[in-house]
């Protein structure tokens, strides 16, 4: 079982780095891999543009690799029941949730409902904006390193939300380690059913 980190470097940078580090070390522990990776010491990507440093591990070793990155957020969901995804590591393997992509129809991606409940989207974790603060479901496929830091710094707020409860939202953000905390342009009123 392999499994994967996607960070975000700019100008030679790595964003928040401690995240993604505190959820490698998580997963080693979770699936009792004694091994140990140094990502600040691992990585270093190039000194200019925007990268996405895309690193795969697993008991037996780590690998890195930088891909130029220009961000092609989706701009309308399509909302699909998937009850037997189960997402709550990041692996490499991301085969169920590309087959997920395929049911996005008219739509650029789709929002994942399980048991009446959003949880993310195949790329990124979600929030919507009610009365002027930002909610994140409580029932995330992956806790991101985006989410997870923006509720750190109070940002970012943990709750249950309903598909039948979507209407009392007035925005919809995408958040992810590559997009940061991205304001869909149409807010809710994008997501199709």
């Amino acid at each position: 079982m392999r499994f994967l980190e996607t960070l975000c470097a700019s100008e030679g940078k790595i964003a928040h780095i401690s995240y993604h580090q505190s959820r490698l070390e998580r997963t080693l522990y979770a699936h009792s891999i004694d091994a140990h990776y140094d990502l600040a010491s691992l990585l270093d990507p190039p000194p200019s543009g925007l990268w996405r440093c895309r690193v795969l591990y697993d008991a037996h070793g780590i690998q890195t690799g930088y891909h130029p990155y220009t961000p092609h957020p989706p701009r309308s969901l399509r909302l699909i029941q998937a009850e037997r995804i189960d997402y709550m590591y990041k692996y490499a393997d991301r085969s169920a949730l590309d087959a997920l992509q395929t049911q996005n129809g008219a739509c650029d991606s789709v929002l994942i409902v399980q048991n009446g409940y959003i949880t993310d989207t195949p790329i990124a974790n979600v929030a919507f904006l009610q009365n002027g603060l930002w909610y994140t479901p409580h029932t995330p496929l992956l806790a991101g390193t985006t989410r997870a830091r923006l509720i750190d710094e109070g940002r970012l707020h943990v709750r249950p939300i309903r598909v039948d409860k979507l209407s009392q939202y007035e925005g919809l953000a995408l958040l992810n380690a590559m997009l940061g905390f991205h304001i869909v342009q149409d807010g809710i009123m994008a997501l199709k059913s």
